[in-house]
Order: structure tokens, then C-alpha cells, then sequence
């Protein structure tokens, strides 16, 4: 009875091992359950996304933008090394800097051009400027200046240094930077030859428009193949900026015409500031006066059909005039056929022996201002 006894005792141990088996088993399975549920909450939390590429901010904007300033862009966010850069049109010489992560600015090498409206284009969209973190700006994005017009005093000095002037411009110092070059300069004017026609120097007035500045612009546009109209608009000064830093100057003389109503009338012929030619006139009659005053040649044939009105009302058609120079209106000087000449017998033009006018012709290109006087 006691080896029985002893037997039935065992029962109760195999359930109490049993039972905390099952405990472990629970609580390693629970413990497994956390884990995986723990696991799987952290796999599903997002990353985080990169900051918005944009830009905050470009400068200059507006008009009358000084023609030294400096062009930059704002980021929101740093650019990476190697993203594209800004655009500008039209182009300036130069290149773009970055100063910190997100912000460049433009150093130029040369000015902007005066009256120019410029235009910043910053590159959107997979080809454009690149985030420190690969991100892209959604689109591309310009912003418009217009800088402020050239001053005629600096129209002047540029001209004078091209040598487009009857006069020299002698700076009193130094640019300290090409972007300054469009920018008045302090300095003096001086006339290139000794001696010259009084009715050529009292033309004359620094930083004043005047038609000695308009006869040099309009030759510089001739020599440049622009249109010919003596005023100077951004298209003349990028030109003058580029031949001023490329040291182009004037491939011609400077001629001018000097027409005398004193008889026997004349035309003398100025080339670099010295007489080299003159010839019999003959200006306009009473009823068709030729106009004293200065005005620059504007249109040249070498033969050409006048037409216009007598003093006595009638009508006149006359071909083949040849060696043309139109300077005021319907004034022009040309070779004509009379019997005589020294004296009034035009319609207002300055005509001329057609052999003479053929020597006078070529010092008259578009620009060469044409005096005439009492």
C-alpha cells in the first residue's frame, strides 16, 4: 500500500511542470506578439521628407536699376555642388558665385547695358537647380529688371574715347571695376586738333545733347551695322561697352562740311580736324533759302531722282543726280550741271560741280555733320 501511494503522489508534479510550461509558453508567445506588433509599427512610420526647394527672393527688380548693381538669388533651402546655375538675357560677362549654401550672387565682369531690361531665369523641373537632398523646384521661374538709362555725359566720354568725337576725354582716374564702366566718369574734354571752325566748337557742351553727339552716335551705328538714327539705345551702348573693353575704335576719320553763303559760296572739307578740300556752291535762291544751321548727314546715294516743288509753284522731276548727301530735310549736297557756281541758284540743296562732288562724296558718310552759315 505504500509503494501505491507512493505512485498515485507523482500525478500532481507532471501537472504543476505542465502548467508552468504552458505559463512560459504564454509568455514567450505574448512577449513575441509585442515584439512583432512593436516591429511593425516602427517599419510602417514615414521618412522624412526633404524641404521645399524654392526661391525667396531675387534682386534687383524693378526700373531705373543702377547700372553697377549686383544680381542674386535666394533659396530657401542649400543647392547642391553641382546644380545648374541661373540664366541671364541679355547675356553679361561674368559668371555666378555662391556665397552660401542657398544664396548666389552674379560677379560680373563688364557693366549692365543702360536702358537693357534684363531677365534672371532660374531652371525648374528635373533639369533645373538641384536641392542639397535632390529635390527640384516644381517649375522654372524669371524675374525682369530694367536698368536705368545712360547718362549723355557718359555717352560722351565713351564716344570721345572711341575717337567717334571731334574731342578726347581724359579720366582723373582710374575705373576700379568693369562693371563701373557705364557710369560717369570725372575727367575733362579737350578737342583733338588745334584751331578748329568756331562753328564746330560753340556746338559743343559736355553732358548735353547736342548734334555733334548725335552725328558720333550715328556714325558709330553706321560702322556697326545698326539703324541710323543718332539715338542711343541699349543696343548702342551694349556696342560701345564691348568695343570700349575690347579697345575697337573708330575705323574712319572725322570729316566735317563747312558750307559758306558769303560769295562766292563755298564747301570746305574738314578731315581729322584739318582743310583738306573745298569747292564752288551753289545754295538756294530766295524763294527755296538754305537754312543756316548744322545737321548731320542721314542718307547718302550715288545717284538718286530729286523731286519737289519751284518757288514759283511748279513741279520739278530731276534723274540722275548724282554723289548725294541728304543732312536737312530735303537739303542735301550733290553734283549738279550749271553754267556757273558761287552764287544762289538751288532749291535749297548745296550743289556742286559733279566732278567736285565725286572728291566730296566719300568724306560724307552717315553722321558727318554739314554746317551751314551766312
Amino acid at each position: 500500500m505504500a509503494g501505491e501511494h507512493a505512485r498515485q503522489r507523482k500525478g500532481p508534479r507532471v501537472w504543476i511542470v505542465l502548467t508552468v510550461c504552458a505559463a512560459i509558453l504564454l509568455v514567450a508567445a505574448g512577449g513575441f506578439l509585442v515584439v512583432n506588433h512593436l516591429g511593425n509599427q516602427a517599419a510602417a512610420t514615414p521618412t522624412k521628407p526633404p524641404p521645399v526647394l524654392k526661391v525667396t527672393s531675387v534682386s534687383p527688380t524693378g526700373t531705373n536699376v543702377a547700372a553697377g548693381s549686383t544680381i542674386t538669388v535666394q533659396f530657401s533651402t542649400d543647392l547642391a555642388p553641382n546644380s545648374p546655375m541661373p540664366t541671364l538675357n541679355p547675356p553679361v560677362s561674368g559668371a555666378w558665385v555662391v556665397l552660401s549654401p542657398s544664396l548666389l550672387e552674379y560677379q560680373a565682369s563688364g557693366p549692365l547695358v543702360p536702358g537693357a531690361t534684363e531677365t534672371v531665369t532660374i531652371p525648374g523641373g528635373d533639369g533645373g537647380v538641384i536641392g542639397s537632398q535632390g529635390q527640384h523646384m516644381d517649375q522654372t521661374l524669371t524675374s525682369q529688371f530694367t536698368v536705368a538709362p545712360g547718362s549723355t555725359l557718359r555717352l560722351q566720354q565713351l564716344l570721345a574715347e572711341l575717337g567717334y568725337l571731334p574731342l578726347t576725354f581724359t579720366p582723373a582716374s582710374p575705373l576700379t571695376s568693369p562693371t563701373q564702366e557705364g557710369n560717369d566718369q570725372v575727367g575733362s574734354f579737350s578737342w583733338r586738333w588745334p584751331n578748329q571752325p568756331l562753328s564746330l566748337e560753340t556746338l559743343w557742351t559736355p553732358g548735353v545733347n547736342n548734334v555733334v553727339t548725335q552725328g558720333a552716335v550715328m556714325n558709330f551705328e553706321n560702322q556697326n551695322g545698326l539703324k541710323t538714327d543718332g539715338v542711343a539705345g541699349p543696343q548702342v551702348w551694349s556696342d560701345l561697352l564691348s568695343d570700349v573693353q575690347s579697345g575697337k575704335g573708330n575705323a574712319q576719320p572725322w570729316d566735317y562740311v563747312l558750307v559758306s553763303q558769303s560769295l562766292p559760296e563755298t564747301a570746305t572739307v574738314y578731315k581729322d580736324g584739318s582743310p583738306i578740300y573745298s569747292t564752288p556752291v551753289n545754295t538756294g535762291v530766295a524763294g527755296a533759302p538754305t537754312e543756316n544751321g548744322t545737321w548731320p548727314v542721314y542718307a547718302r546715294y550715288t545717284v538718286t531722282t530729286m523731286t519737289g516743288t519751284n518757288p514759283d509753284g511748279s513741279h520739278y522731276v530731276d534723274p540722275g543726280i548724282p554723289w548725294v548727301s541728304y543732312f536737312h530735310g530735303g537739303d542735301a549736297l550733290h553734283g549738279f550741271v550749271r553754267g556757273s557756281y558761287g552764287f544762289p541758284q538751288s532749291d535749297g540743296c548745296v550743289e556742286m560741280p559733279i566732278a567736285n562732288a565725286a572728291v566730296v562724296f566719300p568724306l560724307t558718310p552717315l553722321g558727318t555733320l554739314v554746317t551751314v552759315q551766312a
